[in-house]
């Protein structure tokens, strides 16, 4: 029995919330399940940054032994069973089932082939179950309550609740734990409380580095696996990063497309290549050098990953891509075509100019500015010199005249 909590997205921390306030749930979820399938070990693999999850854990797992609920001959019975902590080494790839059990096994952490399930075959060859936290954690209250209580919660096709990491562009951010179908606009709005400084929300990313970015017209969309998929993302491992009007999508697209690259572990072609080159396209299109070629080659490269790669990270990479291409074609257009970044996050797309009808002359952005790209006119004036400007944009926050704009 293996209880996957190596929670590698960031932004999300939905197993250790769980772990670090109530371990023994988890541990009571195991035993039920060890007991039923007969399982004689089990492991809690925690990702190596949850230092007070780690430490709570074995206490609990200790508090267990100690009252012979873990160990030898259980309460008196003939079933034995005993759990330990394995601490993971921060791959994220390792929160993919076949690679924890590679690193378990003293390996490096890389998938293996699924023409055998490791519910025949995983752990040292043995019959294995791995599921996540919150799995784990409704099993007691599953069997205390039934089945019928836990399915009279949520969707048709998607039981129960749900934990996410509710973070970004957003007021109220930690975890909120709702029930499935929930929709997007409740979690981000009511629960939430939108934006913090009134800017317009304008995408939300679901299911953590490989999920995709929704926009605001589909905020009333139920939160379960099928809707999500179908829109283009999926529920991953819970996260909810909020973005408003201030983001750039073609950005968001590179940001995420850069973890992935940096944390595939390289074992299969499509992802491996697949990633580097995507990432590549995405840095083309933010640097002012996209061709609308392109476009149709990271559809390409998409298709390829999606079908040819080994594991999920692979399989769901170009998603942040894809969902972005969908929902935001029309910042690609001008960051391709016109050489523009309508949100002015991207620097090489982005220059500021003074406008002398409005600057106080107060010198002020010339004291800022630490490229020196600010000079005095005759007339006691001040201009930017596009060629020294880094579009840092430390003027235009500090000019009390509001005079500089991003053009």
């Amino acid at each position: 029995m293996i209880c996957n909590a190596d929670e590698g997205d960031p932004g999300a921390y939905m197993d250790r919330g769980l772990l670090e306030g109530n371990p023994h749930l988890i541990l009571e979820g195991m035993m039920i399940g060890a007991f039923a399938v007969g399982a004689s070990k089990g492991f809690v693999y925690v990702r190596n940054e949850y230092p007070l999850a780690v430490h709570h854990t074995r206490m609990a797992i200790e508090q267990a032994r100690n009252l012979g609920l873990l160990g030898e001959r259980i309460l008196g019975t003939d079933f034995s069973f005993d759990i330990r902590v394995a601490r993971g080494g921060g791959a994220f790839v390792c929160g993919e089932s076949t690679a924890l059990m590679e690193s378990l096994e003293g390996r490096v952490g890389e998938p293996r082939p699924k023409d055998v399930h490791t519910v025949e075959r995983g752990y040292l060859d043995q019959p294995t179950v791995l599921n996540n936290v919150e799995t784990w954690a409704n099993v007691p209250s599953i069997i205390l309550n039934g089945a019928d209580w836990f399915a009279a919660k949520g969707t048709e096709h998607s039981k129960g609740t749900k934990i996410f990491a509710l973070t970004g562009h957003v007021k109220n951010t930690g975890l909120v734990e709702v029930e499935m179908g929930t929709t997007l606009r409740e979690l981000i709005f009511d629960i939430g409380g939108g934006a913090p400084d009134g800017k317009a929300i304008k995408a939300v990313q679901t299911g953590g580095p490989s999920g995709g970015c929704l926009p605001a017209s589909l905020f009333d969309l139920p939160v379960d696996y099928e809707a999500l998929t179908e829109a283009g993302s999926m529920m991953g491992s819970g996260g909810l990063v909020v973005l408003d009007e201030s983001a750039c999508m073609v950005e968001v697209a590179r940001y995420f497309m850069t973890f992935l690259r940096e944390e595939s572990c390289g074992k299969c072609v499509p992802c491996r290549l697949g990633t580097d080159r995507m990432l590549e396209i995405l840095t083309d299109f933010t640097e002012g050098r996209g061709r609308p070629e392109q476009l149709d080659t990271l559809r390409e490269l998409a298709w390829t990953m999606s079908v040819g790669s080994l594991c999920a990270l692979g399989k769901t990479a170009a998603n942040p891509v894809l969902s972005t291409l969908r929902y935001f074609s029309d910042e690609y257009e001008a960051h391709i075509h016109h050489q523009r970044c309508p949100a002015g996050v991207c620097r090489s797309l982005v220059c500021y100019a003074i406008n002398p009808d409005v600057c106080m002359s107060c010198g002020e952005c010339l004291e800022v500015c630490p490229a020196q790209a600010i000079t005095e006119t005759a007339s006691g004036q001040y201009e930017i010199q596009p060629a020294l400007c880094t579009a840092c944009g430390m003027c235009a926050e500090t000019c009390p005249a509001q005079a500089i704009t991003r053009i």
